[in-house]
């Protein structure tokens, strides 16, 4: 019987992750060693008990009585906190889905690595902050990386038995998310509400907001590069507003192959469960007489900045990801609380990044966890700064 954890089983992409496995068998074809959630401790006590996990662990220790309580009976331990979370992911596992958003799930996947099992990663920030050293540490203990974001997925998937060497070009899709028709002046005024309402993708709220302005695709540019290893030059973003496209490649012959598939993140997860067979995900098939015509354009440098951010950072590598994606974070934490404006968010990010360019560390190469950790500190310290700054300038 395989072994499975699930980091992060609350959210949007954990709650597809225990979808698909109660569609395989549940606890009679998998054994669940952990699942992490953060507050809906009702939603996590029913799948822990669902799936007869041996620990169930909440990110907040205020919610620990709750999770007990709510799995008093069972058997099944309970714990609470960061620690929490990455001693869960010292318990060996076969597969383990890292879903869990933002930086908090660098540390947890590094561990699970360590088992020398299979990582399906859909949390982009781990190869963002600490590319290099995730993919050492998954080649030193002989584990596998299977990339769970949907272009990341279908870049796989599309070089699959192909030679890179033979790659020009690796293109990227982006939806636009809901304002990219938007002129300077409506961006101005979006409001947290209006920028979770994603047009094409069910996500959770930070994502949503990220892909709206598209710093998630600024990170998925990152990733690109640190996961398969291809120049800047070669990663390309085009906006497909109809999220059938996934991702494209381009080769030394001129052809290009393209992924497509529905905007469903079960396809990706499905992938990386089956690995490295195909098996059924009951995701909707494509009609293409139904859809007709695929739209593609350029992306706007100018309404969202992010893209160029993200080609600096990957030009500087080092520690420029972890400092990047740190003032991403803050920036969005003070958009939710109503202290920035949409569009402040990637002037944050730029102030933040000029004030570490200006201390020389951010070409500093990782050599340890500790470096990339003790950058994001500093990062979102600076970026706290950095939007003081902008407050004051208003």
């Amino acid at each position: 019987m395989r072994s499975i954890s699930i980091f992060g089983a609350t959210g949007s992409i954990g709650e597809s992750t225990f979808d698909l496995i109660m569609r395989g068998g549940g606890p009679a074809a998998y054994r669940t060693v952990a699942l992490t959630g953060a507050r809906n401790i009702a939603r996590l006590a029913e799948m822990a008990r669902a799936l007869n996990a041996e620990i169930a662990v909440t990110a907040h220790e205020d919610c620990l009585p709750a999770l007990r309580d709510a799995l008093a009976g069972t058997g099944i331990a309970t714990a609470a906190g960061q620690a929490a979370i990455a001693e869960a992911a010292d318990r060996p596992a076969d597969w383990v889905m890292s879903a869990i958003v933002g930086a908090a799930g660098l540390v947890p996947g590094m561990r699970a690595l360590r088992h020398g099992g299979t990582l399906a990663l859909a949390n982009k920030e781990s190869l963002v902050t600490a590319g290099p050293l995730l993919m050492a540490t998954a080649a030193k203990y002989g584990a596998t990386l299977l990339p769970v974001d949907s272009e990341h997925s279908a870049v796989f998937q599309a070089l699959a038995g192909e030679d890179k060497a033979a790659v020009e070009r690796v293109i990227i899709t982006a939806s636009g998310g809901p304002f990219r028709n938007h002129t300077l002046e409506q961006m101005q005024a979006i409001t947290p509400a209006q920028a979770v309402a994603h047009p094409n993708w069910s996500m959770g709220q930070r994502i949503s907001i990220d892909s709206a302005s598209m710093f998630n695709k600024a990170l998925e540019l990152i990733e690109t590069r640190e996961f398969f290893g291809f120049s800047p030059d070669q990663i390309e973003v085009i906006v497909h507003p109809q999220s059938i496209v996934h991702a494209l490649i381009g080769f030394s012959d001129g052809g290009i192959m393209a992924h497509l598939g529905p905007a469903d993140m079960r396809h990706a997860i499905g992938f990386a469960l089956h690995w490295p067979r195909r098996g059924h995900v009951p995701v909707e098939r494509l009609d293409l007489a139904r859809l007709a015509a695929l739209n593609f354009e350029a992306p706007d440098p100018v309404r969202f900045p992010a893209l160029r951010l993200a080609r600096e950072v990957m030009e500087t590598r080092g520690l420029s990801g972890a400092a990047f994606n740190a003032a991403k974070e803050i920036a969005l934490d003070h958009f939710l609380a109503g202290n920035l404006s949409f569009l402040a968010m990637s002037q944050v990010v730029e102030d933040t990044l000029a004030r570490l360019s200006c201390q020389n560390c951010l070409q500093i190469v990782a050599t340890t966890l500790e470096d990339v950790l003790g950058m994001d500190h500093l990062a979102r310290k600076t970026a706290a700064e950095a939007v003081q700054s902008w407050q004051q300038g208003m």
